[in-house]
């Protein structure tokens, strides 16, 4: 299909869809609503921490969802959607699983590759708008300069949603010559067709199984330099999408996970609240004091941590339609927020299950997986203690350790 058509694809409303669809790419099945999405992952979500990773077939239902076209440009027949509603749809995966919105997650991811020459754009999504686009950035890897390009050789961690991939990314060190001081600090990434990219099968972890968070690996691979960009680097799409600070977006689509998790855990204990008999024969949790006073401090405490999560993305999204950009300060509490919203929905969680008793500690209790993947997300590079101290520099006007926001 050429890039002309690729354009079209996807516009519309969701009969539209369907139609372009058919003509254009008859695999699609058709589409598929988030109601509906979230039905089946909640069915399958032990399946998929089974296996380790969300497989082909359920990538190929979010994809029939729209979650892989969340980021894809609308001049790709995407839906470039406000980063503050994509949240949302994540914040409502995780509820049913966290494995599954963290890898719908890289919806958003696609806001990287638009740092890439339009013309390897084009190529990309000729096939349609959604596309999956994963990768292990570290460690970053020496590559080798050739001809037009560089073979790249090594092995990089933490690749989230490889399995069910259609490009994945690789860091390559440092930025190219002609990046400019920009871009400094931030890793030089080169894209390849994932069939082209070996899976290490090794993610053995205590919670997020099912994200299939792999490693990579790939020896003397040559990859053009026009399939090469700087990740965070600025945007060649003229689209209000592509003006949102790329890396704050990650933090905070991460970040959104924890509100799922939190949420679920606070309803999971909301509805053990009426057992008229437990182990021990004690009165059932809604007669006792300390759970109704503590059900209620923890629903604060989330409630206040995703006002502050989503007020940051909602500013910083009509900064942007107002045609204005997102300044350092502003771009703070984007990942200010971000980080608070990941620890203090941690938290939360925690809470529920000190609060649930002595069920909470088996493997079959939902309340234990909640606890495991919840704190899994407090330890992503983003989202770390590191965070607070770099946002708390740029409180008081001197320059941050690392890069930030």
């Amino acid at each position: 299909m050429h890039a002309a058509h690729s354009a079209n694809a996807g516009a519309g409303t969701a009969e539209q869809r369907f139609i372009d669809a058919q003509e254009h790419y008859p695999q699609y099945a058709g589409p598929l609503s988030l109601d509906e999405l979230i039905i089946e992952v909640e069915r399958r979500r032990d399946e998929f921490d089974g296996l380790s990773h969300v497989p082909p077939d359920m990538v190929g239902k979010m994809k029939r969802a729209g979650i892989f076209r969340a980021s894809t440009p609308k001049r790709f027949g995407g839906d470039a959607l406000p980063p503050p509603r994509f949240l949302e749809t994540l914040e409502r995966i995780a509820i049913a699983d966290g494995s599954t919105a963290w890898v719908a997650a890289f919806g958003s991811a696609n806001t990287y590759l638009a740092s890439l020459p339009i013309e390897t754009q084009a190529r990309i999504y000729t096939s349609g708008p959604d596309q999956v686009f994963a990768g292990g950035l570290y460690p970053l890897q020496k590559a080798e300069r050739a001809p037009g390009g560089f073979l790249v050789s090594g092995q990089w961690h933490f690749a989230s949603g490889c399995k069910g991939a259609d490009w994945i990314g690789v860091g390559i060190g440092g930025t190219p010559a002609n990046a400019g001081d920009t871009n400094a600090g931030k890793p030089f990434t080169a894209v390849f067709p994932a069939s082209e990219v070996e899976i290490v099968d090794n993610w053995n972890v205590v919670g997020m199984q099912g994200t299939g968070s792999h490693d990579l690996r790939l020896q003397n691979k040559f990859v053009d330099e026009a399939w090469t960009f700087v990740r965070g680097g600025a945007a060649l799409i003229d689209e209000p999408l592509y003006r949102y600070p790329a890396v704050a977006y990650q933090a905070q689509v991460h970040a959104s996970v924890n509100l799922g998790l939190a949420r679920a855990a606070l309803d999971l204990l909301a509805s053990m609240s009426g057992v008229t008999k437990t182990t021990t024969g004690a009165p059932r949790l809604a007669d006792r004091a300390y759970y109704r006073s503590g059900l209620a401090q923890a629903e604060a405490s989330l409630r206040s941590a995703r006002a502050f999560f989503f007020e940051a993305a909602e500013t910083s999204w009509r900064t942007i339609l107002a045609g204005n950009p997102v300044l350092p300060a502003e771009a703070n509490l984007l990942r200010l927020s971000a980080t608070h919203a990941a620890h203090a929905g941690a938290e939360v969680v925690m809470q529920a299950y000190k609060m649930a008793g002595i069920n909470a500690i088996y493997r079959e209790s939902r309340m234990q997986r909640l606890v495991r993947d919840s704190i899994v997300v407090t330890q992503h590079a983003f989202l770390g203690e590191g965070t607070y101290d770099a946002s708390g520099a740029i409180f008081v006007g001197i320059p941050p350790v690392t890069p930030f926001p």
